[in-house]
């Protein structure tokens, strides 16, 4: 197995166990990530996402939560794999399990430099959304608008963490 295919089982097995921060050492300062809901830059907003998703699923769906990652395959700048995300959607309290195809390109230091995630958007509306999401999941209006919710809460994420970590700090 290659050791960039070695990075992406690491990357899935911490996130199966919701371990960010293990996720956190697969990425690269410079990592990129972009999926149906994200578009991101920069180490600290990827896995800013990838801390409120594991966090939120540990406090509000640990009962529904599972993922499943197959296909990994890798070589000394690129990969790939398929992953089965099962949860339940923390704004609806909906049941989802979501199939995504990631693609990945690695930096010379072995560490993701960009994550791609594509999945059926319309399929992910209709479970995480119900009604909405099956009449207007194939709409634009609708992608911008869960895009739009997307960055709202992690923006919001990121501002409590810092003031959290202010509170803590030193005098």
């Amino acid at each position: 197995m290659h050791a960039n295919a070695v990075t992406i089982t690491k990357f899935y097995t911490a996130f199966a166990q919701l371990d960010a921060d293990t996720m956190a050492q697969c990425y690269a300062e410079e990592a990129r990530f972009e999926d149906e809901a994200f578009a991101l830059n920069g180490k600290s907003e990827v896995m800013g996402m990838w801390r409120m998703l594991t966090e939120t699923t540990r406090s509000k769906g640990l009962d529904a939560w599972r993922l499943e990652f197959s296909a990994v395959q890798a070589d000394a700048t690129t990969g790939s794999a398929h992953w089965d995300a099962h949860y339940r959607f923390s704004a609806t309290g909906r049941l989802v399990l979501n199939r995504i195809d990631a693609r990945f390109t690695f930096n010379e230091q072995g560490l993701i430099a960009a994550h791609r995630d594509r999945f059926n958007f319309w399929d992910w509306s209709r479970q995480a959304l119900g009604v909405p999401g099956l009449l207007l999941g194939w709409t634009p209006f609708l992608r911008s608008k869960v895009r739009q919710q997307a960055a709202s809460n992690l923006q919001r994420f990121l501002e409590s963490r810092k003031a959290g970590k202010a509170l803590n700090a030193p005098p």
